[in-house]
């Protein structure tokens, strides 16, 4: 469809990129959007998530080059993902102490992945939030450090890819899986179709092919 609206992901996350492709969805720009992502005081992680979400749209959406798509509605999506344990936040872990002190925080319990979602659009901002609940085994003192040896938690919100090694860890999900692998195919879906973008028909006209 050539009059459909140009798709900008505010992100360079290939894991992202991969999920919008099981949409049969190619964003046409892959805009970073580079914010301070430290909590306020107090912030609890469903606000955290909201508050990113719709900042990383909101600076994306000032640096779309829109000379470069003249006459097209410019959709800009953008996500943040939050890990917490009850109200508190883990970081995304950039060291070998950030990640053993978040696994250790894991091993046996349940936490909460929360991931905001943000669609900036020519008439306003729309936004989600998407909840998942988790519950890691009890993990072994030998499991821990050939994990953490592994170097797979770097970067990591919470120190674990549940796409990753990580996966063998979580005893159950009750919730959205590709929220906690970065994106929510299904309310994604609902977002960019209440937003007039063409997505069932993109599948239907094999627009990955």
């Amino acid at each position: 469809m050539t009059n459909r609206p140009v798709l900008v992901l505010a992100s360079a996350s290939p894991r992202r990129v991969a999920l919008l492709n099981q949409l049969g969805i190619a964003p046409d720009l892959l805009l970073p959007a580079d914010v301070d992502e430290t909590p306020g005081r107090a912030e609890l992680p469903r606000r955290l998530a909201r508050r990113l979400a719709r900042a990383k749209a909101e600076v994306a959406a000032h640096r779309v080059p829109l000379q470069d798509y003249p006459g097209r509605e410019v959709l800009v999506l953008a996500a943040d993902t939050v890990v917490a344990v009850g109200r508190r936040i883990l970081p995304k872990a950039e060291t070998f102490a950030d990640a053993e002190a978040c696994i250790a925080l894991l091993s046996g319990r349940t936490h909460r992945v929360f991931t905001g979602l943000a669609l900036a659009t020519p008439s306003g901002l729309r936004e989600k939030l998407v909840e998942t609940r988790l519950r890691f085994k009890r993990l072994s003192s030998q499991e821990m450090a050939d994990y953490l040896a592994s170097g797979e938690w770097q970067g990591k919100a919470g120190g674990y890819a549940i796409q990753g090694f990580a996966g063998a860890f979580v005893a159950s999900v009750s919730g959205s899986y590709s929220s906690v692998v970065g994106l929510p195919l299904h309310e994604t879906a609902s977002l960019l179709e209440a937003a007039r973008y063409p997505v069932r028909a993109r599948w239907l006209d094999g627009a990955l092919a």
